[in-house]
């Protein structure tokens, strides 16, 4: 680097900036955490903006790493900094993920045209009024003050290094200024969390630029009890209880322009903390609602809504306070559809959401691991090709004092079997060994529809057909989903059992459980059947015989 840094932010510095970016995050995600008070105090804000960023560089690192992009094909600065901002924007966290990822968008608008500093000073300018514009009700003292300042601070551009060097002091004089601007974070006696997350993706940036980090910012204090928020219109209305919203609610959103506009007001209406960023057809959507399935349904009528994440806020600030007491045994468990979602949490497991060709990355178990804020936990990864990330996972969390057992669970009704014999009062060895022996007495089949033709174990199927595994093998291929399931069925219960379990998926005939369980009354007598409903993104029928 000549001249003491960059002169222009090609495409591999921005690979190594979006590497620093989820490096420093990944160190700072603690104390980011804990100062985080606002807009909600559940104590996650450093998380989301980690698991946001690391996705943001998962999608960089995709683009170097793809079939043929060496050479000619090499990627260009244009590559990279879409790619950052597409994988942010598909992967964004919580509130501050949110943000996080719309302010790379607006950079990367910039930035495809041209990387010197004069088009980095315009980028962040573009990127802080697309975060402001993105959000419904801004507030000062918050991140986008924070970005305001940074583009501020470089308006005039000059070289490279120059630029990220004023954008850099400008965050963080306005970060170290937001207790003053928010009154409660002047109350806790800390920064602003999503500020402090943004001046950390600044350094980063300084670094690639310059090779040197810059100083580190002095620790904060931990949060000084926060008395109750204020009245409406003080800036302090977004929160769980009485002041606030119960739950949180993200999805991703297929939809045209025209329809998003429709839906900020009506999301709008219905509770606060409104983000909806993105574009182009694609868009991220954040809000606190007391009425999720609202929030969902009104996805639904402006598009397509998937990634869909629901959470509780009391639930989640309850593992989140800091001091609090860990439970000391809890489970985590991968299901494949809301419905299942729904049925394991009852049952009292912490859920990680496996949608259709999007396993989860190991980030997500460790995240779970985390909010299930026990001493010991029994991780059910319910599918084979999940079990390394799984376990991975579980090292990391052994690593941070918590005991953690992995059941190698391969079906999600393996899991269903093992959950039903979870005793939590008996001694940690006790419980694994139990729900180990009950998930592996559970044979299972999974029903699918082939989506081209292939060769299988049971022969060529088409592309509609319909394939009955089991144990992970096709051995039925067929044309109508019913008539497949019974031959599955009495195919596994050739071999016997007491107890079959069926989860059934959205989408799938209306009377398909009612049939199957008929079947099964007809035609063995002294076996039982229970019925489940995984909702949508699940195959279309799960099999469990025990």
């Amino acid at each position: 680097m000549p001249g003491g840094g960059r002169l222009v932010l090609d495409a591999e510095a921005v690979r190594a900036w979006s590497a620093r970016t989820a490096g420093a995050l990944g160190r700072e995600r603690a104390a980011i955490d804990a100062i985080n008070v606002f807009p909600v105090a559940d104590g996650d804000t450093g998380t989301n903006l980690y698991l946001t960023a690391q996705a943001a560089h998962e999608a960089v690192e995709a683009v170097f790493t793809a079939p043929g992009a060496a050479g000619d094909s090499a990627p260009d600065t244009a590559d990279a900094v879409r790619a950052m901002a597409h994988g942010a924007l598909l992967g964004a966290r919580g509130n501050s993920g949110t943000i996080l990822s719309q302010l790379l968008r607006g950079m990367a608008g910039v930035l495809a045209r041209g990387a010197d500093g004069d088009h980095l000073a315009r980028a962040l300018a573009a990127a802080a009024a697309a975060a402001r514009a993105a959000v419904a009700h801004p507030e000062e003292g918050t991140v986008l003050t924070v970005a305001d300042a940074a583009a501020a601070a470089c308006a005039d551009g000059g070289t490279l290094p120059e630029v990220t060097g004023r954008a850099y002091d400008g965050a963080r004089t306005a970060l170290e200024a937001t207790p003053g601007q928010l009154a409660v974070l002047g109350r806790a006696g800390v920064v602003d969390a999503g500020g402090q997350g943004l001046v950390a993706v600044l350094g980063a940036l300084v670094e690639t630029v310059t090779g040197r980090a810059p100083a580190p910012l002095p620790p904060f204090p931990p949060v000084r009890a926060v008395p109750a928020a204020g009245p409406a219109g003080t800036g302090e209305t977004c929160g769980p209880g009485e002041q606030g919203p119960g739950y949180e609610v993200l999805y991703l959103l297929e939809a045209e322009d025209a329809a998003v506009d429709l839906l900020r007001a009506r999301l709008d209406a219905l509770g606060d903390c409104l983000v909806v960023v993105g574009g182009d057809g694609l868009w991220n959507v954040h809000v606190h609602v007391d009425d999720p399935g609202a929030a969902v349904e009104a996805g639904i009528e402006a598009g397509r809504p998937h990634r869909i994440r629901i959470t509780h806020f009391a639930s989640a600030t309850a593992g989140a306070t800091a001091g609090s007491e860990r439970a000391q045994r809890a489970v985590v468990a991968v299901v494949p559809g809301e419905g299942l979602a729904g049925l394991c949490a009852e049952a009292g497991a912490t859920t990680v959401l496996a949608r259709p060709g999007e396993p989860p990355a190991g980030e997500e178990f460790v995240d779970a691991i985390r909010r299930a804020h026990a001493r010991e936990v029994v991780l059910l990864p319910n599918d084979a090709e999940l079990r390394k990330a799984a376990a991975a996972a579980a090292e990391r969390a052994r690593a941070e004092g918590i005991r953690v057992a992995l059941i190698p669970t391969r079906a999600a009704v393996q899991g269903i079997a093992a959950l039903a014999v979870h005793e939590p009062d008996q001694s940690f060895d006790e419980d694994v060994v139990a729900m180990t022996a009950a998930a592996g007495a559970t044979r299972y089949a999974e029903l699918a529809v082939a989506e081209r033709q292939s060769f299988t174990s049971a022969g060529v199927c088409q592309a509609g057909d319909v394939l009955g595994l089991i144990e992970g093998d096709v051995a039925v291929i067929g044309q109508d989903l019913t008539e497949t399931a019974r031959t599955v069925l009495d195919r596994m219960l050739q071999a016997g059992g007491e107890l079959v379990t069926l989860v059934v998926a959205d989408g799938t005939p209306p009377a398909l459980a009612d049939t199957l369980e008929a079947h099964v009354r007809r035609g063995y007598l002294a076996v039982d059947t229970v019925t489940y409903h995984a909702g949508e993104g699940a195959p279309p029928l799960l099999i469990g015989v025990e």
